[in-house]
C-alpha cells in the first residue's frame, strides 16, 4: 500500500501545481480585465493595457517558473548526491562484509528483537552446517542447534536479555548440535544493536569453536595428571636441573623428599640449599666430568656417588640423566635413584667373595692376592716381608670329642684372638681347615720369629671356650718364611712357610720354626 502510495505522489504534486496555474491564470485574467475596463475606458488605450498585461503575466508566469525549476533542480541534484552517497556506503558495506563478515573464521550472526537470523556468515555454516538461506529470515536455528528444550529455553533467554539490552555476553560457552549431528563447543560474545536513533534493532554475536582447544586442554590435563602420578609413585627423584656449578634444580619431583629429606621447594632455585651441597666430598668432581663427557659425545650418562641428606645420613645415588637445550640454554634432565641397599648388598657380596664365612678373616684367594702386593711394594721399596704360617696342634681331637660346633667356636675365638694381637698394618687370613696365615710387612726374619714366639704363647696360655661354658687348651705350630731370602713369589713363600710349619709339628708342636735360608738348606 505504502508502495502504491508512492507511485501516486509525482502525478497529484504535477496535477496540484497545474491546477494552481490554472487558477491563478483565470483569476489574472478576470480581474486584471475588470480592473483594466474600469481604469481605462478609452479602447484604444485599453488595447495597449491589454497587450502590456498580457506581456507582465508571461513575464510574471515566467519568473515564478524559474523559481520552482530552480528549486527542484536543486533538490534533484541534492537528492543524486545523497543518492550517490548511499550507494558508496553500500558498496563499502558490500565490501566490508564481503572482506570482514564473511571471511572471518569466527561464526558472526546477527538477530532481530524476535530472536530471528538476519546474517549469517560463511564461518557459521561451516561450524553449524546449516546454510545461510536455511535460517534467513527464520528461529527454527534454535531448535536446530539446541535440541534439548531445557537447554534451549535458558539459552533463548540469555539471548533475549542481550537483546534487551540487559547485560552483554563475554566468553559465554554453549554446546551446539551441528547438521551432521557432531557437538560444538561455542564461545560467545554477544551485545545488542541499536540504530542511529538509539533503538535496539536486535543483536549481534561472535562466537569461536573451541571444541579443539578444550579436547586439547582436557588431554593436557589428563597428561599431566599421568604424570603426576608418574613423578610421585618414581622409586627415586625427578629432575631438571641447569648445568651450572651449583646443579640450580628447576623442577624435582616429590620423590625429594623420601630421598633427600628437603621439601622440593626448598632445593628448586636453591632456595634453602642447592644440589651441588649435597653432595658428599669429593664426589662432585668425578659427576662433573661423567656430565661433560656425554654432553660431548651426545650421549646419556650415568654416574654413582654419596649425598648427604637433611637427617646427615648419607646415602648412594644412582643418577642418570641427559643434556638438553632449553630456549638457548643447557639443562640436565633425569632420575636420581637411592641404591643405599644394592650398595651394601654389593659389599656383603664382596665381603663374601673376600671373607671366609666362619671366622670373618680374609680367605685364602684374598690372601693370596694380598700377598702378591705385598710382594710388589717390597720389591719395589727393597723391604722386608715375612709370612706365618699357623696350624692348629691336635685340632681334629677337638672335633672328635666336643663335635664340630664346639670346634667352630674354637676357631672363632682363637682366629679373633690372632687378628688382635698383631699391628694394624698386618693381615691375618684363614687358608682353610685348622690354617691361618699372617702377613708382616717390613718385618724381617728375626721379628716375625719374636711375634710367632709371642703369638705361640699367647695361645698355649689362653683357654679355648667350646660355646659351652667349657674350655681347653690349645697350642699352634709356626712356620715363618721371609722375602726375597726363601722366595720371590706367594708360591715360593708359601711352600717354605708350609714346610717349616710342618717342621714344627715334627718336632714335638707348639714351637716355632723359621724356613731356613737358601745356603742353609744346602748345609749337611
Amino acid at each position: 500500500m505504502d508502495k502504491l502510495k508512492g507511485r501516486h505522489t509525482p502525478l497529484r504534486r504535477s496535477l496540484w501545481v497545474v491546477g494552481v496555474y490554472l487558477l491563478a491564470g483565470w483569476l489574472w485574467i478576470t480581474f486584471s480585465d475588470y480592473l483594466a475596463g474600469q481604469w481605462f475606458p478609452d479602447p484604444e488605450a485599453l488595447s495597449r493595457v491589454q497587450t502590456y498585461k498580457g506581456a507582465l503575466f508571461v513575464l510574471v508566469t515566467a519568473l515564478v517558473l524559474f523559481l520552482v525549476l530552480m528549486r527542484q533542480f536543486n533538490r534533484d541534484r541534492s537528492m543524486l548526491s545523497l543518492h550517490h552517497h548511499q550507494r558508496e556506503e553500500i558498496r563499502a558495506l558490500n565490501q566490508f562484509r564481503e572482506s570482514v563478515i564473511e571471511r572471518a573464521n569466527v561464526w558472526i550472526n546477527v538477530l532481530d528483537p524476535e530472536g530471528r537470523v538476519v546474517l549469517w556468515n560463511a564461518a557459521a555454516e561451516e561450524i553449524s552446517g546449516y546454510r545461510r538461506d536455511e535460517v534467513i529470515g527464520s528461529d527454527r536455528i534454535w531448535q536446530w542447534l539446541y535440541p534439548d528444550g531445557d537447554n534451549r529455553a535458558r539459552i533463548r533467554e540469555r539471548a533475549s536479555d542481550i537483546i534487551r539490552d540487559k547485560g552483554e555476553a563475554v566468553g559465554y560457552e554453549t554446546r551446539i548440535t551441528s547438521r551432521d549431528g557432531c557437538e560444538r563447543l561455542i564461545s560467545w560474545n554477544a551485545r545488542s544493536l541499536r540504530d542511529d536513533d538509539g533503538e535496539i534493532v536486535g543483536s549481534i554475536a561472535i562466537g569461536h569453536d573451541i571444541t579443539d582447544i578444550r579436547n586439547a586442554e582436557i588431554t593436557i590435563r589428563q597428561r599431566e595428571r599421568q604424570l603426576s602420578t608418574l613423578m610421585d609413585n618414581l622409586p627415586g627423584m625427578a629432575y631438571r636441573c641447569l648445568y651450572d656449578e651449583h646443579w640450580t634444580m628447576l623442577f624435582v619431583s616429590s620423590g625429594c623428599r623420601d630421598l633427600t629429606g628437603y621439601e622440593p621447594d626448598e632445593l628448586v632455585n636453591n632456595q634453602r640449599i642447592s644440589y651441588a651441597e649435597l653432595i658428599a666430598d669429593g664426589s662432585n668432581d668425578a659427576i662433573l666430568r661423567a656430565v661433560e663427557s656425554a654432553i660431548g659425545n651426545a650421549e646419556p650418562f650415568s654416574v654413582e656417588y654419596t649425598i648427604v641428606r637433611n637427617d646427615g645420613r648419607s646415602i648412594w645415588v644412582w643418577e642418570r640423566g641427559r643434556a638438553v637445550e632449553d630456549n638457548g640454554d643447557l639443562v640436565l634432565e633425569g632420575i636420581i635413584l637411592d641404591i643405599s641397599d644394592r650398595k651394601a648388598l654389593e659389599d656383603e657380596l664382596s665381603e663374601l667373595a673376600i671373607r671366609d664365612p666362619l671366622t670373618g678373616l680374609f680367605n685364602r684367594r684374598e690372601m693370596t692376592r694380598l700377598l702378591d702386593e705385598e710382594i710388589a711394594r717390597a720389591e719395589r721399596y727393597g723391604r722386608a716381608l715375612s709370612l706365618l704360617w699357623i696350624d692348629f696342634d691336635h685340632f681334629k681331637t677337638i672335633n672328635d670329642d666336643y663335635g664340630h660346633a664346639a670346634g667352630d667356636s674354637v676357631l672363632k675365638v682363637t682366629s679373633a684372638l690372632l687378628a688382635g694381637s698383631v699391628r694394624s698394618v698386618d693381615v691375618i687370613g684363614r687358608f682353610g681347615g685348622e690354617e691361618f696365615v699372617i702377613l708382616l710387612p717390613e718385618m724381617d726374619r728375626f721379628e716375625a720369629r719374636d711375634t710367632a714366639e709371642r703369638l705361640r704363647s699367647l695361645i698355649s696360655n689362653t683357654p679355648q671356650p667350646l660355646g659351652d661354658g667349657r674350655t681347653v687348651p690349645l697350642t699352634i705350630s709356626v712356620g715363618i718364611s721371609v722375602f726375597p731370602d726363601n722366595g720371590t713369589d706367594s708360591r715360593a713363600l708359601c711352600a717354605a712357610a708350609d714346610r717349616a710349619m710342618y717342621q714344627a709339628k715334627s718336632s714335638g708342636r707348639n714351637r716355632v720354626v723359621l724356613a731356613p735360608l737358601a745356603q742353609e738348606a744346602h748345609n749337611p
